[in-house]
């Protein structure tokens, strides 16, 4: 659990993370739990993130607080050698199976990925890529699925820590020049941090992703139905199958069992 100190000692928690479940059943057994000060991840972040923060966060500049928000981005990095997988989840989730079942998903990654995700299910990117879609009216970038390509959602997420680490491809992309080339050849400009980013290389290179099925985040936030795209919503929002994980974002209430 990454978190931030509060009065008293407390820790307030900005995201979870789990480890796999050999590992995680001896934390059950030995009633431990890991906990790590934001403060000093944020530390270890900053320098590998920083030139990215400005194109994938709110505002015009760049802060050192920002860096945490881009903590699986470099989480191979900062990570003990010996943890090879992680799950970092969101905190506005409801599980309604047990979170070690989607530890079998790592066994389901293609050659070359190193990230599970699920997609966007919003037009969020259709309007982030408005710029490079008019001046690619061909693209599938920014479209709906299950033929587009409507970024990722980093509710849910699969890092396959040691993929990560061997993947010369993907420390290629944390370099600030290919963060600035691929910003500049999708004019993009986003406020989501990792979120941003993931979606950005997984348009340029998908190879790198397994795409989770939507049941496993379920989003519920209908915000962009409502300013300008309802046209087009349920193409992003529909999502069959029964729901693993239900995502309350943007303070969507969840459904009750």
């Amino acid at each position: 659990m990454a978190g931030e100190r509060a009065e008293a000692g407390a820790v307030r928690p900005l995201c979870a993370v789990a480890v796999p479940p050999a590992v995680f059943w001896c934390f059950w057994c030995l009633s431990q739990v890991i906990v790590h000060d934001v403060n000093e991840l944020t530390e270890k972040l900053f320098p590998i993130v920083e030139a990215m923060q400005k194109h994938f966060s709110a505002g015009s500049g760049t802060y050192y607080s920002d860096s945490i928000f881009f903590l699986s981005v470099a989480m191979h990095r900062i990570m003990p050698k010996e943890i090879t997988q992680i799950i970092q989840v969101d905190l506005d989730l409801k599980y309604k199976t047990n979170i070690r079942d989607l530890f079998d998903e790592f066994d389901n990654f293609p050659e070359g990925a190193v990230i599970g995700i699920a997609r966007e299910m919003q037009p969020v990117y259709r309007h982030t890529f408005w710029q490079y879609r008019r001046e690619n009216p061909q693209t599938k970038v920014g479209d709906p699925p299950p033929d587009g390509l409507p970024g990722f959602n980093s509710g849910v997420l699969l890092l396959n820590l040691e993929a990560m680490r061997q993947s010369k491809l993907y420390n290629q992309l944390l370099e600030p020049t290919m963060v600035q080339k691929l910003t500049e050849k999708y004019h993009f400009k986003g406020h989501l941090g990792d979120q941003d980013f993931f979606t950005m290389v997984g348009m340029e290179h998908p190879e790198l992703f397994h795409v989770l099925d939507c049941t496993w985040n379920r989003q519920l936030c209908t915000w962009w139905r409502d300013h300008g795209y309802s046209d087009v919503f349920d193409q992003y929002f529909q999502c069959e199958g029964e729901v693993k994980i239900y995502h309350g974002n943007c303070n969507t209430p969840i459904p009750e069992d």
